[in-house]
Order: structure tokens, then sequence, then C-alpha cells
């Protein structure tokens, strides 16, 4: 699987399945502490587009997957993982593509798309009101402490209940724990500008995900967010 360096130089791991489409090439961005397999091949999204005769790009974010996973908060502060995504697409020479985003996938997705003009198309899923209520990353079902406390605890067993489905996700993936608690710890403060964001837009949310269900408490419809085109 090809890797390329950043604008930072780090080395991101990415896999792109030629499509025999001429419709944009498809990138996708997965969830936190998850990768490229878990969010997209193992539930046959990556298949589904192929399928469709589409040209597919998912990017392992830093700190995830086979990317390089650096321990310090400051590398995955701000933008950062916008950045990278950016930079991918400067990699690949992509004049336009539509970008998916999952989670924390749908955060970076969307602050890809506030900037980079590249952006045609965006779908976003398993994200709460958080990005229109709070700006960024919704805080108010789990905390970056929880998440943080939960990744670090050397007992399973004394993950704080909010944490510990990450932590379980990050084990059962082989994930860096360290890394992923300095990912969960930096992007707290993380910010979009949805009123930048001019491209036509599907917001997705499960019925059945509770760390999105703050999303359809008073947004009965995904058309009513600001960033649905």
């Amino acid at each position: 699987m090809p890797t390329f360096a950043s604008f930072d130089g780090l080395q991101l791991n990415y896999t792109r399945w030629e499509g025999t489409s001429d419709a944009l090439p498809v990138v996708l961005q997965h969830g936190f502490a998850a990768d490229t397999n878990a969010n997209w091949i193992g539930p046959g999204v990556v298949a589904a587009l192929r399928a469709a005769g589409l040209t597919v790009i998912s990017l392992d974010a830093r700190g995830h997957g086979r990317s390089e996973k650096p321990h310090d908060e400051a590398r995955y502060q701000d933008d950062t993982m916008a950045r990278d995504v950016s930079a991918l697409l400067d990699e690949l020479s992509l004049d336009e593509v539509s970008l998916v985003g999952y989670s924390m996938g749908s955060i970076i997705a969307l602050s890809v798309a506030s900037t980079d003009k590249r952006v045609r198309r965006l779908a976003i899923g398993g994200v709460g009101s958080g990005v229109v209520d709070l700006g960024g990353i919704d805080t108010r079902a789990v905390t970056p402490e929880d998440i943080s406390a939960a990744l670090l605890t050397e007992n399973p067993a004394d993950a704080p209940p909010a944490g510990a489905p990450f932590r379980l996700l990050a084990d059962t993936l082989g994930g860096d724990r360290v890394a992923l608690a300095a990912v969960a710890r930096s992007v707290r403060n993380t910010q979009v500008d949805l009123a930048a964001i001019a491209v036509p837009t599907l917001v997705l949310a499960g019925d059945a995900d509770h760390l999105t269900r703050l999303s359809r408490a008073n947004r009965p419809h995904p058309t009513e967010l600001p960033f649905a085109g």
C-alpha cells in the first residue's frame, strides 16, 4: 500500500482502487480509532463503490491504521488532519473529488470542504448536532478526557464507561493507544466554518447511534442543517 509525505513530513498510508467510470473519484476518511479496513472495506462500502465503477481512495489518518503514529499532541492539533487530506489530493494530482467522512472523519471532511475547492460533493455520517451547536467535535455524549483515560488505563475494566467502547475498538484493531489518546485530547477544540461549505452535502444519522442522537433532537430532517445542499 502506498505512502506519501504530508505537509509536515509525516508518512501517511492510503489505498487507491481504480474505477471505470468518468465520475469524480471518491475519497474516504474513516472515524476515530478505526482505519480503512474497519470503516470502509469490512462493511462493504469500498465494494459497493467499486461495483458502481467509481475510483475509490481511502486515507489512514495520522495516528491510525498503517500511517505514522506520533505521540505528540501537537501533531494532531488545529486543522492538521484536514491538511492531510488536501496533501493527499496534491500527491495524486486530483482536481475534483467527492469526499466521504464518518464520525471523526466527518469533522475532517467538513473542514476540508470549507477550505479546499477541489471537494465538489460531500457525504458525512456518524456526526451529531455538535458540529452545528458547538462548531466542531460534540463533547456532550463523551468527553476527550473519558476517551483518553479509557485508552491509557492499564486495566480495561477501569475505563470510564463513556470511553470504554473506544478502548475496545482500539484493542480489537491493534491501535496505538497512546497516539489515539493524543488525537482525542488534541481535537477537542477543532472548529468548522460551516458557512464556507457551498457544495451539495448529504448528512446521514443512524437511528441507533447513541453518540449522534442529539443530531435528531431538534432537527427532524437533515436538509435543515445549514451545510446540507
